[in-house]
């Protein structure tokens, strides 16, 4: 409690150790809810009264199992209850809508809920925690929340390895796969390429065409590194060094004798010597400068 009576709650101990650990703190520190009521434990709350949130990280959800889940629940019911937060007149899902999209597939009118009252930033960072631990995300999911929190909330890295437990390398390599195109990154979320193919085809010249490849082949990570080593463009040959551009005395010099022959003149002079060329256009222009050289009248 603040000086001046506002309350102030501390971040949550939970962050960073997951679902379970939050579950498990729900007796030891009930939070007051938006409206002053505590809650107390697990709840019943109306499926329609809950609403996802839009910045789930989750957003692929695999029909078919949504399917058997729901076929799950329809059986036995929600065995584990969803996190949500006191959110406009209602509840906004923090982790758990998976189970809430099967619960409305089984027709279930309640749910089982658990209601904490975190604030935006906390509400993300559960939701990508609980994801992780489950494993529930693709890559591109994971890396779009990574985006997200530093993006909007100012995390680095590093503090984002810390609150998944992984290493600053491993967020920093699923942040570079958010420069694959739209059609690379559509195809990773939908699972037909892995995160191997996906850090493959990162650095590829043509990543569209080279996945299309990937998957009408069925190649393998290896075998897609191999491809797109041998698919980057070859270098253009170095030119043959040339001369420098002549100095002054030599272009007056081409231009003195291109006069005197009315003839193109180029001169190259280098540290062991040089040359002289003059083009001609006709046999006429030919014979006048080797009876020139020969010393003839013309």
């Amino acid at each position: 409690m603040s000086s001046d009576g506002i309350h102030i709650r501390k971040r949550p101990a939970g962050l960073g150790r997951g679902l379970s650990a939050l579950l498990g703190e729900v007796d030891r520190e009930a939070p007051v809810a938006a409206d002053g009521v505590r809650p107390l434990g697990v709840q019943s709350v109306a499926v329609a009264a809950i609403h996802p949130h839009p910045g789930q990280p989750r957003r692929h959800f695999d029909e078919a199992s949504l399917d058997e889940l729901a076929e799950s629940i329809a059986a036995r019911g929600v065995l584990q209850p969803i996190l949500v937060r006191p959110f406009d007149r209602g509840y906004q899902i923090i982790a758990g809508e998976r189970r809430w999209r099967a619960a409305q597939r089984a027709q279930l009118h309640e749910v089982p809920v658990i209601i904490r009252a975190f604030n935006d930033i906390e509400t993300l960072e559960v939701a990508l925690i609980e994801n992780i631990q489950r494993q529930d995300l693709n890559v591109i999911e994971e890396a779009e929340a990574y985006q997200r929190l530093m993006a909007e909330y100012g995390h680095s890295q590093e503090a984002l390895g810390k609150l998944v437990n992984k290493s600053r390398s491993h967020v920093a390599n699923l942040m570079r796969l958010l420069d694959l195109p739209e059609p690379v990154r559509a195809d990773v979320s939908a699972g037909l390429l892995s995160m191997g193919h996906a850090r493959a085809l990162v650095t590829a010249e043509n990543p569209v065409s080279l996945a299309r490849e990937v998957l009408d082949r069925g190649l393998s990570v290896r075998e897609t590194e191999q491809l797109a080593r041998t698919a980057k463009p070859q270098r253009p040959p170095k030119p043959a060094p040339t001369a420098s551009e002549p100095d002054a005395d030599i272009a007056a010099l081409q231009r003195q004798l291109g006069d005197l022959l009315g003839l193109k003149v180029a001169i190259v002079h280098g540290q062991d010597g040089g040359s002289v060329t003059l083009r001609y256009s006709t046999l006429d222009q030919l014979d006048m400068v080797c009876q020139r050289l020969s010393g003839e009248l013309i």
